[in-house]
């Protein structure tokens, strides 16, 4: 009886353990994916740039549903410096991520961006 006890007490930890560090790796993954959007907004000869902010929002949102994010694009704020030949993109996304561990609930809060302007 003392084994099953400790069993339930270690698979109950793994469990809250994981409900905490699966946001927190979805995050390192997102802001990953917004170095590379912003760094594919640099011109190139040939590639088109997306029309407005409206459309790079969009590419934003698009890339947080992909890991279960789920955003607004009013949590998606862009800055961009230099003359639209040479235009750099810096691109900030601020959302919460609710976490149930059982009997107790919380958010955890994520501020990824794209580079250091912000």
């Amino acid at each position: 009886m003392k084994y099953v006890l400790w069993l339930a007490l270690v698979v109950v930890a793994v469990i809250a353990a994981w409900r905490i560090i699966q946001p927190e790796i979805m995050n390192a993954i997102f802001r990953d994916d917004l170095h590379d959007v912003a760094a594919q907004l640099a011109p190139r000869i040939g590639f088109s740039q997306p029309s407005s902010d409206d459309d790079l929002r969009a590419i934003v949102v698009r890339k947080a549903e992909e890991h279960n994010i789920h955003l607004d694009p009013g949590q998606v704020t862009l800055q961009s410096s230099g003359p639209s030949e040479s235009r750099v993109v810096y691109i900030k996304v601020v959302y919460t991520v609710p976490v149930n561990l059982f009997v107790y609930s919380f958010r955890l809060h994520f501020t990824p961006t794209s580079g250091n302007k912000f």
